[in-house]
């Protein structure tokens, strides 16, 4: 388990302070039990990391893209070094099981930095034909050459989801530091603790005073006052759509660039001839996969009716034999949500769905654990479109199941919907499943498969968010256009 013993401190133009406001206390979502305590940022110590990013911003940007591409790779080298100490941590701090903590909490994160040490290299700029233009009032006629060229949008407030709170900060950080950009991070109040850790990797390599800080906070003021400054200039958040669209009344006053990856249902089209093995391994994979606490997991079932039965028994037994436990027990599938307030909204979920004619097929609600904040895999089925766990992101271990009779209503069912962030058609007609899926309204579609492409562009549609992330589009994001104009 993790050392408890720590002195976790904020970084601030360079120097590692306490929080202002004191400490607050970080809880294993396993066991209830403290782990240790985090700073507690005060409004004086965020307005001071705002302003030593801004301070650093000028001369960082003028760094060569092959400095700023070698301290990626350094941090991404020393990250994998210190992978052993640092999953025992994020386990503790966020309840993945084993197998997420060891394969996607940390392993991610630095292909990550390496994928932007490679991207910091990358020329973005667009080098535009001559064009002639006539004498004007303005100004005599010329031959005029241009340059549109990518510049640093300048500090970007990088504010993380408690999930995958390392994964997602380096998904962030690493983009806006590699086209030049200075960072202030802001991890999830729940789970701040490896954020910590990668600033010190960070501070270690070599990145210079003011280029990344990090503040932390159990309150919302502390997210608040970060997105409210007016040295920030842009905000790269990841979470809830109702913070989100917090967030972007805040931004407004100062006109910051946003970058949001919000709330998702990802709708799950199951066709009538549909291999049925994919399809159910697919969906499964809400349960398993950190107890379905991920925006891109396909919650919401929409099957053919022909295939509802067997889809419906299948799910019940893959449910019924995942094994809900300790995570620091490789055996353990499916571990505790990220805390008592999240296990009762889930609860609440689940009991509106009841209340509003679903089918319990199999109940979560007491998985049978002494301690910790457990939600059991949970399968509502006869659902229609318009109850509220069908509507709703739980952001919990619950599949809702609604049937469907053709193809364009099943369409219809998917894009009825608040959200648009990452939806599933699977189909044995490949083709015939494209089609569908270009009907989805909705930021990526897999077909036959809930795996991703890292180099695609990733946001959504709606309430899922704003802009796109991902490959070279993680470095466009993070960038504004400048246009250069000369006489030839």
């Amino acid at each position: 388990m993790a050392d408890t013993r720590t002195d976790y401190r904020q970084l601030i133009g360079g120097e590692w302070v306490p929080g202002g406001d004191g400490t607050y206390e970080i809880i294993n979502p396993a066991t209830e039990q403290v782990v240790t305590e985090a700073p507690e940022a005060s409004a004086a110590d965020v307005a001071a990391a705002a302003a030593a990013a801004a301070e650093a911003f000028p001369a960082w940007s003028r760094t060569t893209p092959q400095e700023r591409a070698a301290l990626l790779a350094a941090a991404g080298a020393e990250l994998a070094k210190r992978t052993p100490e640092l999953i025992p941590l994020v386990i503790s701090e966020t309840g993945a099981t084993s197998s997420v903590g060891s394969l996607m909490q940390i392993p991610v994160a630095i292909s990550r930095f390496d994928r932007y040490a490679r991207g910091a290299l990358e020329d973005l700029s667009r080098p535009l034909p001559p064009q002639p233009i006539g004498t004007t009032p303005l100004a005599a006629g010329a031959l005029m050459g241009g340059l549109a060229r990518k510049v640093p949008v300048g500090v970007v407030a990088c504010i993380a989801p408690y999930n995958f709170p390392t994964t997602s900060m380096v998904g962030k950080i690493a983009p806006a530091l590699a086209v030049g950009c200075t960072v202030v991070m802001k991890p999830a109040p729940q789970d701040p603790l490896c954020v910590i850790e990668l600033a010190k990797i960070l501070d270690d390599v070599g990145f210079p005073p003011g280029v990344v800080n990090i503040v932390t906070g159990g309150r919302a003021e502390v997210g608040a006052n970060l997105v409210a400054d007016r040295n920030v200039d842009m905000v790269s958040f990841t979470g809830s759509s109702a913070v989100g669209a917090m967030i972007v009344a805040a931004g407004a006053p100062t006109m910051k660039r946003q970058l949001h990856e919000l709330g998702g249902k990802g709708a799950c089209i199951v066709m009538a001839d549909a291999d049925m093995d994919k399809a159910v391994g697919g969906i499964a994979s809400v349960w398993a996969f950190h107890s379905g606490q991920i925006c891109t997991a396909p919650t919401r079932v929409i099957v053919h009716r022909s295939r509802y039965d067997e889809l419906v028994g299948r799910l019940a037994e893959a449910a019924r034999a995942l094994k809900v436990g300790d995570p620091l027990d490789a055996a353990t599938q499916v571990g505790p949500v990220i805390s008592g307030v999240q296990r009762s909204r889930i609860l609440g979920h689940i009991e509106a769905g009841i209340a509003e004619g679903a089918e319990l097929v199999v109940d979560g609600r007491d998985p049978g654990m002494d301690r910790g904040y457990y939600v059991g895999p949970t399968l509502l089925a006869g659902c229609t479109n318009a109850m509220s766990p069908v509507r709703e992101e739980i952001f919990g271990p619950v599949v809702v199941v609604v049937p469907y009779d053709t193809d364009d209503e099943a369409i219809e069912i998917a894009n009825d919907s608040d959200y648009g962030l990452f939806s599933y058609v699977f189909g044995g007609d490949t083709p015939a499943a494209f089609e569908v899926a270009k009907q989805v309204r909705s930021g990526r579609v897999g077909i036959n498969s809930v795996q991703t492409h890292h180099e695609t562009p990733f946001g959504g549609f709606k309430m899922s968010g704003i802009g796109r992330d991902g490959g070279t589009w993680g470095l466009d994001a993070y960038t504004e256009w400048q246009s250069i104009i000369w006489p030839s």
